[in-house]
């Protein structure tokens, strides 16, 4: 077994120290704004109260009224100002504090800010960045819970990442930031306070280039954000047994890195999928079958898919818990795996 971990080129490893996932979301955001003073920040809370999750704290200070903007509740309206500023050259950061209130402004990011560049031939960009709070597991029942990251990611125009950890939420961050499309940050509500070690400098990370993050020979196991600490913890388990996991973080579902994920399969000869979100037409269906259209003749058994039941995300702790996908799930469906092969 074989844990990969990785520091942005030119930053020497002594330089990491460890960080919560909020604050190397923060940091990464003050930096960029530092970096660039077309970047400002609009949404609900975001200013003066700092975001729901303190994922703002202190920008105001530094960057003032000007460039962190408390705005109405009004979904629509202020993605549809996020678009137009983008449009006109500025590179704004929109939050929606829950992703569930995706649905007030769909039409604003699936047909303005997802198609406008195509519309005009090519001839402006809508360097937008939209920040969310997505996930399960705080107990803030149906409409304040989902992993609604497929709906994205379907949509032609549209870039979409998952941070799995505190160091990929600073430099995902920053590389949305810097890009010159519609890009949605899925940050998850239960990792917003795990830690890992996070650079100080800023650094972006590829968007479109998924991780190994750690390294096996039995089984392949893809997991998206918060899956990807259960994966381990799973692979853990399995190690015991003597059953080495190879664990892929995708970072970015939309573009998706498939050719790590085909060169893996190759490696193992065994896949298991697994996210938070509804099973049903969840991304582990797009990547399954996309693995058995391109690697079907490497596999010893049909990909397996993990993810949520086919339900609204309960209220009641017990439920919930139930509900979610966690580490003895994917160790029992790696030892399915083995067992059908």
């Amino acid at each position: 077994m074989t844990l990969t971990t990785e520091a942005p080129a030119g930053v020497p490893v002594a330089a990491a120290r460890r960080l919560s996932y909020v604050k190397a979301f923060n940091e990464g955001l003050a930096q960029a704004m530092r970096e660039d003073e077309n970047v400002f920040v609009a949404g609900e809370d975001v200013a003066g109260y700092g975001g729901v999750f303190r994922m703002f704290d202190n920008l105001l200070d530094e960057f003032g009224p000007r460039r962190m903007i408390d705005t109405p509740i009004s979904e629509a309206a202020l993605v549809g100002l996020g678009v137009g500023a983008a449009a006109r050259g500025l590179r704004p950061v929109v939050d929606l504090m829950f992703m569930d209130f995706i649905g007030v402004c769909l039409d604003q990011i699936v047909n303005q800010a997802a198609k406008m560049k195509y519309m005009f031939g090519g001839g402006l960009s809508v360097p937008l960045t939209i920040t969310t709070a997505s996930g399960a597991g705080l107990g803030a029942a149906a409409q304040h819970s989902q992993s609604l990251e497929a709906w994205l990611a379907h949509v032609p125009g549209l870039k979409v990442v998952m941070p799995s950890d505190a160091y990929t939420a600073k430099g995902l961050t920053v590389s949305a930031i810097r890009d010159d499309n519609p890009v949605v940050v899925m940050l998850n509500k239960v990792l917003l306070g795990s830690t890992s070690e996070v650079p100080e400098e800023i650094y972006g990370i590829p968007l479109g280039q998924a991780h190994t993050a750690r390294q096996g020979s039995d089984v392949t196991v893809i997991a998206l954000g918060r899956m990807v600490g259960e994966a381990l913890a799973a692979a853990d388990e399995l190690a015991a047994e003597g059953v080495e996991i190879e664990v892929i973080d995708p970072r970015t579902v939309q573009p998706l890195d498939t050719e790590t994920m085909f060169a893996s399969v190759r490696r193992t000869n065994r896949v298991l999928v697994v996210h938070e979100a509804v099973t049903f037409g969840g991304l582990g269906a797009e990547i399954a079958a996309q693995i058995q259209d391109v690697v079907f003749d490497y596999l010893d058994a049909p990909v397996l898919r993990i993810g949520a039941p086919f339900s609204p995300v309960p209220f009641s702790p017990v439920l919930e818990k139930a509900y979610v996908p966690d580490r003895a799930r994917i160790a029992q469906g790696c030892r399915r795996l083995l067992e059908r092969s």
